[in-house]
């Protein structure tokens, strides 16, 4: 009998420890409530201010709530997801329903949606830029974490996802349920360098005047649109429908390149601005490695270095990481206008494009021209040529990576 009570007692110890342990974040982040998460994140870090843990999880938090915010627009404004096509699949109408009453898009409601996403992600880099802790560790059951994609109120896991699409017990559905990464001070980088890169995507968007792209396009995806042209809104038709009946939507879609071809820049200061973002998410890219090359534990890593194994099974050598950063420290002298793009229309070596002038001294952007070459006359300068068009580094690349296919994925990966 005493040693079924010890027992006992060792088994309820030991589940009390692993709660205690559990990071504070992973309460709502596995139960899908990321407003109340915030809230109580918050409070920890007034009362421990150098809880890092703490800090960390809220910067998740608020990185999923910054898609929660975008798709909730999406749902708001009427996006498309069950009228746009045919035969939707039965997981699109059951997570990514279609709003019955939609609010009226108008552009100005468009340009504040790309703007919440930016200042949302301002705010997410804001939070992960105070963690100082080398050592801090956020161990989350990824597959596990929900999220809200259409703001319903409906939270869902990529592991009940992975179970709609596969089958209940699907060995997709089982490996993501089980699946633990041990974030570290490596992926806090990682993570504020995706949140200026998006970024950049954000304010270049919102640097050009896509006024009129829109008028003539936003009706295939939105249900209700503020348009000129109202007839747009009475003729459309399904994408996925017969070639042959769907002229209207062909020649929609043939509208949209044509009007994203060329496009004039409304706020200059925003191409610099993104200019900015993408320079920061070069540096953190470097950051990054200087982390995980100095770990010395093996803790389910999201990025492992040579030493460890990683989640993902994928062995990391030193050759992908040296090549890695030799090529970010090359994209970051690019950006500071320190090398040239070669002009494919002068003789190898002559002149190059200065990328950086064309972020601090826009023009207006017009596809026909660049490829021409005429769009690239005011940027052209006598300089140092990038060693991205040197095919020595393209074949160190191509070793590392595994062709280009490999280097897409592991850029991705990487960041």
């Amino acid at each position: 009998m005493g040693l079924v009570v010890s027992a006992t007692w060792f088994l309820l110890s030991a589940l009390q420890t692993v709660k205690a342990d559990a990071p504070l974040a992973q309460k709502y982040l596995l139960e899908g409530i990321l407003t109340e998460g915030t809230k109580a994140l918050d409070e920890r870090l007034k009362g421990e201010p150098k809880d890092d843990q703490a800090r960390f999880g809220m910067g998740v938090i608020q990185f999923i709530q910054t898609f929660e915010h975008v798709g909730g627009s999406f749902y708001k404004f009427g996006l498309r997801t069950e009228k746009a096509f045919l035969r939707p699949a039965p997981e699109i109408r059951d997570f990514l329903p279609q709003n019955p009453n939609p609010e009226t898009l108008t552009y100005a409601a468009t340009r504040q949606v790309v703007q919440t996403f930016v200042d949302d992600l301002a705010r997410v880099e804001a939070t992960l830029a105070q963690i100082n802790d080398p050592n801090v560790k956020l161990p989350l059951p990824v597959g596990l974490i929900k999220m809200d994609p259409f703001g319903q109120g409906k939270p869902i896991s990529a592991a009940f996802l992975f179970g709609r699409i596969g089958g209940p017990g699907s060995e997709m559905s089982k490996k993501s349920e089980k699946v633990i990464v041990g974030f570290d001070r490596g992926d806090v980088c990682w993570l504020r360098g995706y949140c200026h890169l998006l970024a950049a995507v954000g304010e270049l968007l919102l640097a050009v005047d896509g006024q009129k792209a829109f008028d003539c396009t936003a009706h295939l995806l939105f249900e209700k649109v503020e348009t000129p042209h109202g007839f747009l809104l009475e003729s459309r038709r399904a994408l996925d429908l017969d070639l042959l009946e769907n002229l209207p939507a062909i020649s929609d879609v043939i509208s949209f390149f044509h009007q994203i071809i060329r496009l004039s820049v409304k706020e200059p200061s925003r191409t610099r601005a993104a200019l900015v973002h993408l320079e920061a998410g070069v540096a953190q890219g470097k950051e990054q490695w200087k982390h995980i090359l100095n770990e010395t534990d093996d803790d389910n890593e999201w990025l492992p270095n040579p030493k460890q194994t990683g989640v993902l099974g994928i062995r990391i050598t030193r050759e992908m990481i040296d090549t890695w950063l030799e090529t970010l420290t090359e994209a970051e002298q690019v950006l500071k206008g320190k090398m040239l793009i070669p002009f494919w229309r002068d003789k190898p070596g002559e002149r190059g494009v200065n990328l950086r002038r064309v972020f601090t001294e826009p023009q207006t952007f017009d596809l026909i021209e660049w490829v021409q070459g005429t769009g690239a006359t005011p940027y052209l300068e006598k300089g140092t040529i990038t060693r991205f068009a040197d095919p020595r580094l393209a074949r160190k690349l191509d070793s590392a990576f595994g062709g280009v296919g490999g280097i897409i994925g592991f850029g991705f990966w990487f960041n």
